[in-house]
Protein backbone atom coordinates (compact mmCIF):
# COMPACT_ATOMS: atom_id res chain seq x y z
CA UNK A 1 0.00 0.00 0.00
CA UNK A 2 1.53 3.06 -1.18
CA UNK A 3 0.64 7.10 -0.74
CA UNK A 4 -1.21 6.77 -4.01
CA UNK A 5 -4.04 5.22 -2.49
CA UNK A 6 -4.33 8.67 -0.44
CA UNK A 7 -4.53 10.48 -3.36
CA UNK A 8 -7.12 7.68 -5.68
CA UNK A 9 -9.05 8.37 -2.34
CA UNK A 10 -9.08 11.71 -1.68
CA UNK A 11 -8.98 13.82 -4.66
CA UNK A 12 -12.72 13.38 -5.49
CA UNK A 13 -13.21 15.59 -1.89
CA UNK A 14 -10.99 18.08 -2.09
CA UNK A 15 -12.54 21.29 -2.69
CA UNK A 16 -10.23 23.19 -5.28
CA UNK A 17 -8.94 26.75 -5.22
CA UNK A 18 -6.93 29.06 -7.63
CA UNK A 19 -5.60 30.53 -4.30
CA UNK A 20 -5.17 27.10 -2.47
CA UNK A 21 -1.96 26.41 -0.41
CA UNK A 22 0.21 23.63 0.55
CA UNK A 23 2.28 23.01 3.24
CA UNK A 24 4.70 20.59 3.82
CA UNK A 25 5.83 19.30 7.64
CA UNK A 26 7.10 15.98 8.94
CA UNK A 27 5.52 14.20 11.94
CA UNK A 28 7.40 11.43 13.86
CA UNK A 29 5.55 8.17 14.82
CA UNK A 30 7.13 7.45 18.38
CA UNK A 31 8.12 4.09 18.73
CA UNK A 32 10.84 4.96 21.37
CA UNK A 33 10.22 1.32 23.15
CA UNK A 34 10.54 -0.34 20.26
CA UNK A 35 13.83 -2.45 19.54
CA UNK A 36 13.63 -4.38 16.24
CA UNK A 37 10.92 -2.62 14.28
CA UNK A 38 12.43 -1.52 10.81
CA UNK A 39 12.26 1.77 9.82
CA UNK A 40 12.56 2.83 13.33
CA UNK A 41 15.53 5.25 13.68
CA UNK A 42 16.69 7.99 15.95
CA UNK A 43 15.63 11.21 15.22
CA UNK A 44 14.39 14.78 16.72
CA UNK A 45 10.78 15.30 17.80
CA UNK A 46 9.35 18.99 18.15
CA UNK A 47 6.52 17.25 19.86
CA UNK A 48 8.42 15.63 22.43
CA UNK A 49 11.74 18.60 22.03
CA UNK A 50 14.34 15.95 21.73
CA UNK A 51 15.91 12.65 20.12
CA UNK A 52 13.56 9.73 20.30
CA UNK A 53 12.64 6.62 18.18
CA UNK A 54 10.55 7.08 15.69
CA UNK A 55 8.89 6.41 12.30
CA UNK A 56 9.24 9.82 10.13
CA UNK A 57 6.57 10.50 7.74
CA UNK A 58 6.90 13.92 6.02
CA UNK A 59 3.38 15.40 5.00
CA UNK A 60 1.50 17.27 1.94
CA UNK A 61 -1.60 18.62 3.10
CA UNK A 62 -3.37 20.60 0.95
CA UNK A 63 -5.37 24.12 2.24
CA UNK A 64 -8.51 25.71 0.91
CA UNK A 65 -8.38 29.64 1.98
CA UNK A 66 -12.09 30.16 1.32
CA UNK A 67 -13.50 27.20 3.04
CA UNK A 68 -10.49 26.88 5.62
CA UNK A 69 -10.48 22.94 5.35
CA UNK A 70 -7.69 20.78 3.79
CA UNK A 71 -6.86 17.40 3.01
CA UNK A 72 -3.83 15.40 2.91
CA UNK A 73 -2.76 14.99 -0.42
CA UNK A 74 0.70 13.12 -0.25
CA UNK A 75 3.04 11.56 1.88
CA UNK A 76 6.59 9.91 1.72
CA UNK A 77 8.57 8.13 4.78
CA UNK A 78 11.94 9.31 5.77
CA UNK A 79 14.66 6.48 5.77
CA UNK A 80 17.71 7.55 4.60
CA UNK A 81 19.10 3.56 4.94
CA UNK A 82 16.81 2.30 2.41
CA UNK A 83 15.81 4.84 -0.48
CA UNK A 84 19.17 7.55 0.35
CA UNK A 85 16.65 10.63 0.39
CA UNK A 86 16.41 13.37 3.01
CA UNK A 87 13.43 14.86 3.84
CA UNK A 88 14.18 18.02 1.36
CA UNK A 89 14.19 14.98 -1.18
CA UNK A 90 11.08 14.16 -0.43
CA UNK A 91 9.34 17.32 -0.56
CA UNK A 92 10.71 18.10 -3.96
CA UNK A 93 9.48 14.97 -5.24
CA UNK A 94 6.09 15.91 -4.02
CA UNK A 95 6.45 19.20 -5.67
CA UNK A 96 6.81 17.55 -8.75
CA UNK A 97 4.31 15.38 -8.61
CA UNK A 98 1.74 17.86 -6.98
CA UNK A 99 2.61 20.02 -10.52
CA UNK A 100 2.89 17.29 -13.27
CA UNK A 101 1.19 14.49 -11.82
CA UNK A 102 -2.00 15.43 -9.85
CA UNK A 103 -1.85 18.85 -11.78
CA UNK A 104 -3.45 20.53 -8.17
CA UNK A 105 -4.23 24.61 -8.34
CA UNK A 106 -2.61 26.14 -5.74
CA UNK A 107 -0.40 29.31 -5.58
CA UNK A 108 1.17 29.67 -2.52
CA UNK A 109 3.92 27.21 -0.46
CA UNK A 110 4.00 27.01 3.97
CA UNK A 111 7.27 25.41 4.95
CA UNK A 112 8.65 25.01 8.57
CA UNK A 113 12.41 26.32 9.25
CA UNK A 114 13.92 23.16 8.61
CA UNK A 115 12.54 23.35 4.63
CA UNK A 116 13.66 27.40 4.28
CA UNK A 117 17.21 25.84 2.13
CA UNK A 118 18.63 27.86 -0.82
CA UNK A 119 18.22 24.78 -3.14
CA UNK A 120 14.36 24.18 -2.36
CA UNK A 121 13.24 27.83 -2.07
CA UNK A 122 14.79 28.26 -5.65
CA UNK A 123 13.53 25.20 -6.96
CA UNK A 124 9.72 26.35 -5.64
CA UNK A 125 10.80 29.59 -7.97
CA UNK A 126 11.34 27.75 -10.64
CA UNK A 127 7.54 26.47 -10.52
CA UNK A 128 6.43 29.98 -10.38
CA UNK A 129 4.96 29.50 -6.93
CA UNK A 130 5.33 31.66 -3.70
CA UNK A 131 6.70 30.75 -0.45
CA UNK A 132 6.49 31.48 2.92
CA UNK A 133 8.72 30.16 5.75
CA UNK A 134 10.20 31.16 8.83
CA UNK A 135 14.09 31.15 8.84
CA UNK A 136 16.33 30.78 11.98
CA UNK A 137 17.55 34.11 14.16
CA UNK A 138 21.24 33.25 12.87
CA UNK A 139 20.90 33.19 9.22
CA UNK A 140 22.79 35.52 7.99
CA UNK A 141 20.92 38.22 5.53
CA UNK A 142 22.05 41.82 3.94
CA UNK A 143 19.10 44.61 4.17
CA UNK A 144 22.00 47.35 2.91
CA UNK A 145 22.30 46.82 -0.63
CA UNK A 146 25.97 45.56 0.26
CA UNK A 147 27.14 48.56 2.20
CA UNK A 148 27.58 46.94 4.75
CA UNK A 149 28.48 43.07 5.94
CA UNK A 150 26.03 40.38 6.58
CA UNK A 151 24.55 40.00 9.80
CA UNK A 152 22.23 37.02 11.65
CA UNK A 153 18.60 38.05 11.22
CA UNK A 154 18.10 38.49 14.97
CA UNK A 155 20.59 41.45 15.20
CA UNK A 156 18.87 43.45 12.19
CA UNK A 157 17.40 47.26 13.42
CA UNK A 158 13.80 47.11 12.10
CA UNK A 159 11.96 50.90 11.98
CA UNK A 160 8.22 51.62 12.21
CA UNK A 161 7.35 51.33 8.88
CA UNK A 162 9.74 48.26 8.25
CA UNK A 163 8.05 46.46 11.60
CA UNK A 164 4.81 47.35 9.54
CA UNK A 165 5.63 46.75 5.47
CA UNK A 166 8.85 44.15 5.91
CA UNK A 167 12.02 45.08 4.54
CA UNK A 168 13.95 43.88 1.00
CA UNK A 169 16.54 41.38 2.41
CA UNK A 170 19.60 39.12 0.58
CA UNK A 171 20.10 36.13 1.88
CA UNK A 172 23.65 35.16 2.15
CA UNK A 173 24.75 32.64 -0.13
CA UNK A 174 21.51 33.11 -2.59
CA UNK A 175 22.74 34.24 -6.30
CA UNK A 176 23.82 38.22 -6.13
CA UNK A 177 20.55 40.04 -6.64
CA UNK A 178 18.00 37.97 -5.64
CA UNK A 179 16.03 40.01 -3.31
CA UNK A 180 13.62 38.39 -0.76
CA UNK A 181 10.62 40.09 1.79
CA UNK A 182 11.12 39.58 5.84
CA UNK A 183 8.97 40.17 8.23
CA UNK A 184 9.04 40.19 11.77
CA UNK A 185 6.47 38.32 13.37
CA UNK A 186 5.45 38.44 16.99
CA UNK A 187 3.59 35.34 17.54
CA UNK A 188 3.95 35.61 21.58
CA UNK A 189 5.62 37.64 24.16
CA UNK A 190 8.15 34.78 24.16
CA UNK A 191 9.02 34.32 20.63
CA UNK A 192 9.03 36.34 17.36
CA UNK A 193 9.20 34.67 14.16
CA UNK A 194 11.44 35.94 11.07
CA UNK A 195 9.40 34.97 7.60
CA UNK A 196 10.76 35.17 4.30
CA UNK A 197 8.72 34.97 1.14
CA UNK A 198 9.43 35.68 -2.50
CA UNK A 199 6.27 37.67 -2.81
CA UNK A 200 8.15 41.16 -3.03
CA UNK A 201 4.12 42.66 -3.15
CA UNK A 202 3.59 41.62 -0.18
CA UNK A 203 3.49 44.67 2.29
CA UNK A 204 1.67 44.13 5.29
CA UNK A 205 3.00 42.02 8.65
CA UNK A 206 -0.33 41.60 9.69
CA UNK A 207 -1.58 39.41 6.00
CA UNK A 208 1.41 37.79 6.15
CA UNK A 209 1.07 36.37 10.07
CA UNK A 210 -2.67 35.47 8.84
CA UNK A 211 -0.66 33.34 6.11
CA UNK A 212 1.29 31.66 7.89
CA UNK A 213 -1.37 30.78 10.51
CA UNK A 214 -2.79 28.57 7.25
CA UNK A 215 0.65 26.27 8.27
CA UNK A 216 -1.06 25.10 11.74
CA UNK A 217 -3.79 22.94 9.46
CA UNK A 218 -0.63 20.46 8.90
CA UNK A 219 -0.51 20.51 12.53
CA UNK A 220 -4.04 19.74 13.54
CA UNK A 221 -3.77 16.90 10.80
CA UNK A 222 -1.00 15.26 12.64
CA UNK A 223 -2.86 15.87 16.14
CA UNK A 224 -6.22 14.27 14.68
CA UNK A 225 -4.35 11.26 12.73
CA UNK A 226 -2.40 10.36 16.08
CA UNK A 227 -5.38 10.58 18.11
CA UNK A 228 -8.45 9.33 16.17
CA UNK A 229 -6.50 6.16 14.07
CA UNK A 230 -3.75 4.51 16.08
CA UNK A 231 -0.97 5.01 13.56
CA UNK A 232 1.24 5.30 16.23
CA UNK A 233 -0.04 1.88 17.60
CA UNK A 234 1.55 -1.21 15.37
CA UNK A 235 3.92 -2.78 17.03
CA UNK A 236 5.23 -4.90 14.04
CA UNK A 237 8.55 -5.59 12.68
CA UNK A 238 8.42 -5.64 9.06
CA UNK A 239 8.70 -2.14 7.15
CA UNK A 240 6.31 -3.52 4.89
CA UNK A 241 3.60 -4.10 7.68
CA UNK A 242 4.71 -0.92 9.02
CA UNK A 243 4.55 0.89 5.93
CA UNK A 244 1.02 -0.66 5.22
CA UNK A 245 -0.17 0.20 8.58
CA UNK A 246 0.62 4.33 7.97
CA UNK A 247 -1.17 3.96 4.85
CA UNK A 248 -4.59 2.20 6.39
CA UNK A 249 -4.35 5.57 9.15
CA UNK A 250 -3.94 7.48 6.24
CA UNK A 251 -6.88 6.45 4.32
CA UNK A 252 -9.02 6.09 8.02
CA UNK A 253 -8.21 9.91 8.35
CA UNK A 254 -9.57 10.43 5.03
CA UNK A 255 -12.90 9.03 5.37
CA UNK A 256 -13.44 9.99 8.79
CA UNK A 257 -13.07 13.57 8.57
CA UNK A 258 -15.52 13.11 5.15
CA UNK A 259 -18.05 11.43 7.87
CA UNK A 260 -17.24 14.50 10.12
CA UNK A 261 -17.64 16.77 7.07
CA UNK A 262 -21.35 15.59 6.31
CA UNK A 263 -22.24 15.48 9.99
CA UNK A 264 -20.99 18.70 10.43
CA UNK A 265 -19.11 18.04 13.49
CA UNK A 266 -15.53 17.35 14.67
CA UNK A 267 -13.65 14.05 14.02
CA UNK A 268 -13.40 13.11 17.61
CA UNK A 269 -17.09 13.33 17.86
CA UNK A 270 -17.37 11.32 14.74
CA UNK A 271 -15.37 8.68 16.08
CA UNK A 272 -16.94 8.23 19.53
CA UNK A 273 -20.46 8.14 17.51
CA UNK A 274 -18.75 5.51 15.30
CA UNK A 275 -17.65 3.53 18.22
CA UNK A 276 -21.24 4.23 20.43
CA UNK A 277 -23.35 2.59 17.46
CA UNK A 278 -20.86 -0.74 17.09
CA UNK A 279 -21.43 -0.79 21.31
CA UNK A 280 -24.83 -0.44 21.06
CA UNK A 281 -25.27 -2.80 17.99
CA UNK A 282 -23.09 -5.59 20.08
CA UNK A 283 -24.99 -5.20 22.93
CA UNK A 284 -28.41 -5.97 21.38
CA UNK A 285 -27.04 -8.42 19.00
CA UNK A 286 -23.28 -9.98 19.88
CA UNK A 287 -21.48 -11.33 17.04
CA UNK A 288 -19.86 -13.67 19.67
CA UNK A 289 -21.92 -15.43 22.78
CA UNK A 290 -20.37 -16.11 25.79
CA UNK A 291 -21.59 -19.43 27.50
CA UNK A 292 -21.49 -19.81 31.00
CA UNK A 293 -21.20 -23.13 33.18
Amino acid sequence: MTARLVWENVRDQIQLSERGYIAFDDSILDKNFSHKIELVKRQYSGNAHGIIKGIGVVNCVYINPDTGQFWIVDYRIFHPESDGKTKLDHVRDMLVSLVADKQLPFKTILMDTWYATKALMLFIESLHKIYYCPIKSNRLVDDSAGTRPFQYVKDLTWNEQELNTGKLIKIHTFPKHHKVKLFRVVVSPHRTDFVVTNDITQHSTHDTQKVCALRWKIEQFHREIKQTTGIESCQCRSARIQRNHIACAMLVWIRMTQIALDLKQTIYRTKQGLLGDYLRQQLRNPSHTMKFA
